[in-house]
């Protein structure tokens, strides 16, 4: 809607920081000590969250939390709760985390939409265990892209960046405009940069914690091509391949769309819909922008180094 009066940086922060929690986490993990002998050690974990809905639901960060074994959230007003995972998304780097809780505050969420870089911009967290500090500066750029894990082809892409201070116990806290709206979830994925805070957009962050409240997950379109190798001259020149560049399968999960169309192991990819594929991330990215039911021409040359064209129809991710 229309832009409200704009708040001062405290005003902005007092209205934003009863819906903003502390999450501490713990993470049990087998350590092989002398003599072989496992032994359990807690891993302690610290992040901060944003409570998007009274009944309890709370959007944070899928990095902090997944994998662990025990959440705990500390409100602003010091109450504390037991927390689940009600699912994560790693393509995100989002999470919703749930509390057993009615009547809680919450957030006011934004346009990130309408964001223009240079307005003023204030970070809400929990970093480094220091409770509820306030950073503040301004939008310094928009749509930023961050490869996060290339083998996987996780890539976060349409990040707002600011220079509000972000550090990692701020990650999942809150981004919030000078009308005291949460425009982003704060996310520390960069810990060595200074002066560079990247936040996913809330318009993002909501359309992902709904699918992840009504599924469990957000339901992706699945391939089924289990292990692919990008190739090099060096390894098609070692393996005698027909082609230098191309992502060659190495598994297919039987029974999967993939394997369905007829992509076998030992196939080489080397286009999507006519596109040319070098890498994992051309052929994810192209899957998280496809739809359940899309038909994706995959151009593939076989070990005879014959091309064929494979018609996969995608289905949900199960």
């Amino acid at each position: 809607g229309a832009r409200t009066k704009l708040f001062s940086a405290a005003e902005a922060a007092r209205h934003v920081s009863p819906s903003v929690v502390k999450i501490s986490t713990k993470q049990e993990e087998l350590v092989y000590s002398f003599f072989f002998t496992p032994m359990v050690q807690e891993r302690e974990g610290l992040g901060s969250g944003v409570i998007i809905d009274s009944s309890g639901y709370i959007l944070t960060n899928n990095h902090v939390v997944s994998g662990v074994t025990q959440i705990a959230v500390v409100l602003a007003d010091g109450r504390q709760f037991e927390g689940s995972i009600v699912g994560t998304d790693a393509y995100t780097d989002l999470a919703v985390i749930k509390v057993d809780a009615t009547d809680l505050p919450v957030a006011d969420l934004g346009d990130s939409d309408t964001l223009v870089p240079g307005e003023p911009a204030i970070a809400i967290g929990n970093p480094y265990g220091f409770d509820y500090t306030i950073t503040a500066g301004v939008i310094s750029a928009l749509n930023r892209t961050v490869e996060v894990n290339p083998n996987q082809g996780i890539v976060l892409e349409g990040l707002i960046q600011t220079d509000a201070p972000i550090n990692p116990g701020n990650s999942g806290g809150a981004l919030v405009n000078a009308d005291g709206r949460v425009v982003g979830i704060n996310t520390a994925i960069i810990a060595e940069a200074q002066g560079i805070g990247l936040a996913i957009p809330i318009r993002t962050a909501r359309t992902v914690a709904q699918q992840i409240i009504e599924h469990g997950k957000v339901p992706r379109p699945y391939l089924g091509v289990g292990e692919v190798v990008p190739l090099s001259v060096a390894i098609a020149r070692r393996y005698n391949l027909p082609v230098s560049s191309g992502l060659y399968i190495s598994s297919v999960i039987s029974n999967s769309p993939a394997y369905r169309a007829g992509m076998r192991e030992g196939d080489i990819i080397v286009a999507v819909n006519g596109v040319p594929s070098t890498s994992v991330e051309d052929v994810t990215q192209t899957l998280l922008k496809s739809a359940i039911g899309d038909v994706l021409k995959f151009t593939v040359i076989g070990g005879n180094g014959r091309e064929r064209i494979v018609q996969v129809t995608l289905t949900e991710s199960r």
